[in-house]
């Protein structure tokens, strides 16, 4: 069974850069491109993973993020941004995600974060 990954990012250039990597390394790739689609995926059948980005045209990543980690199953949530600061990582580790990555960042600095959050080898920030 291939592990199923939600990417939620409202940049296309992003979103198909890493949709295009996770499905190379063998991972199934659903997409969300804003809060409410993101939330309403996390709905249905429940992913692996979530990387999501912080700041969404409808509202907060967090709230991606919350859902997630309160699911019935809680998911591990990779979180990025391109606006950092100890205040968006801060709230980011406060509301469950695994890892706060900045952008831009590296493929094998993704790669290394997801097998990190998938493994449940904690959280991290960089």
């Amino acid at each position: 069974m291939r592990r199923r990954v939600l990417v939620v990012d409202d940049e296309t250039d992003f979103l198909v850069t890493y949709e295009r990597l996770l499905r190379r390394e063998g991972y199934e790739v659903v997409t969300a491109t804003s809060r409410a689609t993101g939330l309403a995926a996390l709905a249905g059948e429940l992913p692996h993973l979530v990387i999501s980005d912080l700041r969404l045209p409808d509202g907060d990543g967090l709230d991606v993020v919350r859902a997630a980690r309160a699911a019935r199953d809680p998911v591990p949530v990779i979180v990025i941004t391109g606006y950092p600061s100890d205040e968006t990582r801060r709230a980011a580790l406060a509301a469950g995600a695994t890892t706060f990555l900045a952008k831009p960042f590296a493929a094998a600095v993704l790669l290394a974060a997801i097998r990190s959050s998938m493994n449940g080898t904690g959280a991290r920030a960089t």
